[in-house]
């Protein structure tokens, strides 16, 4: 099939950041794109060829949307894949399949993937409901301190909790969720692993993430992490465990820890570009965007290793501002060497909402890391 100047057309559910990033790429090749987002101010709108304003848990508009095109792929995972199983069976394609995604959609299910897989994982409870914890708990069950997670529709930080005291449930919503053992880790790390509708598989290397103590959003990402050999390998190994029996296609970002004794526990897998893949706009042979594009076309994966080391510093929004959103101190962080800001085109800014980030890249992994601390100190997400 010709994509490339041609009547072919990719369509995308979600028209956030990730979309937008993604048609970065889309314009570079001269693909067509068509994307559906429930906001009219969607970030990918100026950036696609067609726009269509939708509910993405809708049935019948999801439908609509993927009779369409000829390729549908995702940029969230909060979508109708009951549409999308129904798309497949009238011959249309949806990368990542719909298989995956429903493994994926649910952290019970998707938790219950890895222990029949033997992918090692944090131990865990599922419930249908958070109500049915508390019994739990008096009954010798579970014990506390452990970590609450919503079956469906977390992200960011929102649908996580860690549970120390009883009166922690009380704020929780009364859903299908999971109970997670706390564990002792010494790093968080992913590793995003590309595969192509062919078979081809290739994995980016390992990058460690720092994260912000209470919003539980990464604040840094760091390429390549500052790990053992030995571990990264161990981590990359588990990633392509992961790969191999969700038989995705595009990319999966695989988010685990690294345990004080150095065992590798997958936390969660995302099936699509992911935070912890930002890095590689700048820091990349192939960022991961370009690669997703290669990979659901079916197209040969590009070179994943860096070429110098990156850093990624999210870019959300500071407490206390909610409005139109201004970057503060944006020309002082453009006057640092190897500083690039991305910034996503929401025109609201809430606490702690992502906004943009900024990569950092040097061939000195200390100088970098001294420059990302400089950014972050030094530009402001505020409202006017």
């Amino acid at each position: 099939m010709q994509f490339f100047s041609s009547d072919f057309k990719l369509g995308i559910l979600g028209g956030g950041q990730l979309g937008k990033m993604m048609l970065y790429e889309t314009r570079k090749w001269d693909i067509q794109t068509k994307v559906m987002d429930a906001s009219p101010e969607a970030p990918c709108k100026i950036a696609c060829n067609e726009f269509v304003q939708g509910s993405l848990m809708d049935f019948d508009t999801v439908y609509a949307f993927g009779k369409d095109v000829d390729l549908l792929t995702i940029e969230i995972e909060n979508v109708n894949v009951d549409a999308l199983e129904k798309l497949e069976h009238i011959g249309k394609t949806v990368y990542p399949p719909t298989k995956t995604l429903r493994t994926i959609q649910n952290k019970a299910v998707q938790k219950l993937f890895y222990t029949d897989h033997g992918i090692p994982t944090a131990p865990f409870t599922r419930f249908a409901y958070t109500s049915e914890i508390e019994d739990s708990i008096n009954n010798g069950g579970l014990s506390l301190p452990f970590v609450w997670k919503s079956a469906q529709f977390g992200y960011d930080g929102q649908g996580v909790k860690v549970v120390r005291k009883m009166e922690d449930l009380k704020e929780l919503p009364n859903v299908e969720c999971i109970a997670e053992k706390m564990i002792d880790f010494k790093n968080e790390l992913a590793v995003v692993v590309a595969r192509n509708s062919k078979g081809e598989v290739k994995t980016y290397p390992v990058v460690e993430m720092e994260f912000h103590p209470e919003a539980n959003q990464v604040e840094y990402v760091i390429c390549p992490a500052r790990i053992d050999d030995a571990v990264a390998k161990k981590a990359q190994e588990v990633a392509l465990k992961v790969s191999e029996h969700m038989k995705h296609v595009g990319l999966l970002a695989v988010e685990m820890f690294q345990t004080k004794d150095d065992q590798i526990l997958v936390n969660e897998s995302a099936p699509r570009p992911h935070n912890s893949g930002h890095y590689s706009i700048e820091a990349a042979y192939t960022n991961q965007f370009e690669q997703h594009i290669r990979a659901i076309l079916g197209l040969p994966l590009g070179k994943t290793d860096s070429k110098v080391a990156g850093i990624m510093v999210n870019l959300v929004g500071a407490e206390g501002h909610t409005g139109d959103v201004v970057y503060e101190n944006i020309e002082k962080i453009l006057e640092m060497d190897g500083v690039t800001p991305h910034i996503y085109g929401k025109k609201q800014t809430r606490p702690f909402r992502k906004m943009g980030h900024v990569t950092i890249v040097d061939e000195n992994m200390a100088r970098a890391r001294e420059v990302a601390q400089q950014v972050k100190e030094t530009i402001k997400v505020i409202s006017k």
